[in-house]
């Protein structure tokens, strides 16, 4: 099989409705279903630059981006298939009502345009879901519905700038920085 082979249709389906189970048990938070659609967890966020890889550290990563958004859920913009993966693109939304990494709970909601790429290997197992999204959309969001006139709000964002300067300081996983171009086949 080549890049430019699209698998058959019964292919096509069975990915789709694996990407939109998971998706759904994502929102229920129903963790053992979710992990179900892996054979090994392996979540790369590229905004954050991070990796969680195996059971434990995407139960971990699950556990505290719902603790910091209880209510996070998504909207489907649009699902397309290519030769190894499912990408979706949506609306990932929630409000902030606990810590974020480094940021302090603002009770702000947001609402952030992603895409997700469910990358699949030879096998058709789902190795990968890599996610791509604007993090300074989000984080205008989230600091953007603190009332920044407000002397109560001032030791509040104090903490927030803190927690931004912290994590910009976080080195990148080198998974995602130490790329390899890929080897393609010339075309006529």
């Amino acid at each position: 099989m080549s890049e430019f082979d699209i698998p058959g249709t019964e292919v096509l389906e069975a990915r789709q409705k694996l990407v939109l189970d998971h998706f759904h048990d994502e929102v229920a938070q129903d963790w053992d279903a979710t992990l179900s659609t892996f054979p090994h967890p392996h979540y790369e966020l590229i905004a954050t630059m991070t990796v969680h890889d195996g059971d434990h550290a995407v139960r971990d990563y699950y556990q505290a981006t719902r603790a910091a958004f209880p209510d996070q859920r998504h909207e489907l913009i649009a699902l397309r298939h290519s030769a190894d993966a499912v990408i979706v693109e949506f609306w990932l939304l929630g409000t902030h009502l606990g810590p974020f990494g480094k940021l302090p709970a603002t009770g702000s909601p947001f609402r952030v345009r992603m895409t997700a790429y469910f990358v699949f290997d030879a096998e058709e197992k789902l190795v990968c879901e890599r996610i791509y999204f604007d993090s300074l959309s989000m984080l205008k969001q989230l600091i953007g519905g603190v009332d920044k006139k407000n002397p109560k709000n001032w030791p509040l964002l104090l903490k927030l700038v803190r927690g931004l300067l912290t994590m910009a300081g976080e080195p990148a996983d080198p998974r995602l920085t130490d790329t390899t171009a890929p080897t393609l086949r010339p075309l006529p």
